[in-house]
């Protein structure tokens, strides 16, 4: 399955993207949002360990169902959509991580595509804060950014980096590239 109607916004933590997949939304694009944090509020509910910060291969088998669920969806709505990260992140976790991926998550890799574009929003020191969900420091954010940077590049996609500017010229920056390179043709642009 591939559709180049779906776009990632994906970076480290506390980089902005909910923030600016919040002002998509706004100008009327829809999104899919973010699994992992998702995940790890239910777990922390349930006192479960499928956490980051527990057993991380169950957490990342979690991330990738979910992140399939939510393309099938997208895919039946067959309509343009941005992802809160997509299947690829997960995958980047795992190696991050020091998990070998099993065969069933690359498939998922290979199966299920995006569009070839893939905004990725850089580390930002001044809005980066960690909370309840988001406990890495502001290193392990950096070194999560250069893990998908290359994971993206490991599957085939072309980041584009996003530049740390106001949330408004951000959208602008994400949507300029969509339309001038006309790689959308079913978009609302």
């Amino acid at each position: 399955m591939s559709s180049p109607d779906f776009y990632i916004i994906t970076g480290g933590p506390g980089v902005g993207k909910t923030t600016l997949l919040g002002e998509l939304q706004r100008r009327g694009y829809p999104y899919v949002r973010e699994v992992a944090r998702e995940i790890i509020r239910e777990q922390m509910a349930e006192e479960g360990d499928a956490l980051p910060w527990g057993n991380v291969r169950e957490y990342t088998a979690l991330m990738l169902a979910r992140s399939i669920e939510d393309y099938r969806s997208a895919l039946q709505a067959g309509e343009f959509r941005f992802f809160d990260r997509g299947i690829p992140d997960a995958l980047g976790y795992a190696r991050m991580n020091g998990l070998l991926p099993e065969p069933e998550w690359e498939e998922a890799g290979r199966l299920f595509r995006y569009g070839e574009t893939v905004f990725l929003l850089p580390p930002w020191e001044e809005i980066y804060r960690p909370d309840a969900e988001r406990k890495q420091d502001y290193a392990e954010a950096v070194d999560t950014y250069h893990c998908l940077k290359r994971e993206y590049e490991l599957w085939g996609y072309r980041p584009v980096e996003v530049p740390r500017l106001p949330v408004e010229q951000r959208a602008d920056f994400v949507l300029g590239i969509i339309s001038s390179r006309e790689i959308c043709s079913n978009n609302p642009l």
